[in-house]
């Protein structure tokens, strides 16, 4: 099944796998709104296709981006045909460094789980309104369940995979798809910075692409690498002390 979308909103445009999404799906002669807090590199990436149009925004700013998004939620000719909610840090340490990196806890969910709440407060209505949409949440497998240095990251991608489950289960009846994607470890800055070994790293062009691929088939979970993914997701249902016996075993672990 190929894609009937015309335009695309993009959240955390400017770098990693937000960026290529934008570029990948501008060559699909997509209207690609890139959204972003980094101005220098949305007009670095808006200058590769006249199909980017770039977006200053904080999606953890609810007032000011309700104001911001008014380009889609004012005019409807505007109002995107899919949404990637992909905005999100990943800040890593141990429980036993909560006290000093508590602003890291605080600015994870803020910017994880409230970033993807505050951008779905202003869209679902319109999309209940027009009665078709795609949202997509850019979560983790991180998130199926509770990793050693993920105190403040785990958990808000934990929260993503049960808030897809909702929107997927509610939003069905007014003809709004909605996409859960997974990712593994993928080549970004992001994980550049990461000082454990990480299985199964993914090219971020294979990571676009298996992303594409997965949201122009309608799918609800796209997951990657699939059998890394798979190990993870069956952790889900592993009994508790099998599974904390192979976490003390993990190599992650300081």
């Amino acid at each position: 099944m190929h894609h009937k979308w015309k335009s695309a909103w993009i959240t955390g445009a400017s770098s990693g796998i937000g960026k290529n999404l934008a570029i990948e799906l501008a060559k699909k002669d997509i209207k690609v709104f890139a959204s972003a807090r980094r101005e220098e590199r949305l007009s670095e990436i808006s200058k590769i296709s006249e199909n980017i149009i770039p977006l200053v925004m904080d999606v953890t700013d609810e007032k000011k981006l309700t104001e911001d998004t008014k380009i889609f939620t004012e005019d409807t000719n505007n109002l995107p045909d899919l949404i990637i909610l992909n905005a999100g840090i990943s800040r890593l340490f141990t429980v036993d460094n909560l006290d000093q990196n508590y602003d890291l806890v605080k600015e994870s969910i803020d910017i994880n789980y409230f970033g993807v709440m505050n951008c779905l407060k202003i869209i679902i209505p319109h999309f209940i309104k027009r009665k078709s949409g795609h949202i997509a949440i850019m979560a983790s497998v991180a998130g199926y369940r509770g990793l050693p240095n993920s105190i403040a990251y785990s958990p808000t991608k934990a929260a993503l995979i049960n808030l897809a489950e909702v929107l997927k289960s509610e939003l069905r009846q007014y003809g709004i798809t909605v996409s859960l994607i997974n990712p593994g470890f993928v080549d970004t800055d992001a994980t550049k910075v990461n000082k454990f070994p990480m299985p199964s790293m993914v090219s971020i062009e294979y990571a676009t692409k298996k992303i594409i691929t997965g949201l122009e088939k309608s799918k609800y979970e796209i997951i990657f690498p699939f059998f890394f993914g798979l190990a993870l997701k069956m952790m889900k249902i592993m009994p508790n002390r099998l599974y904390f016996y192979f976490v003390n075993k993990m190599v992650w672990k300081k």
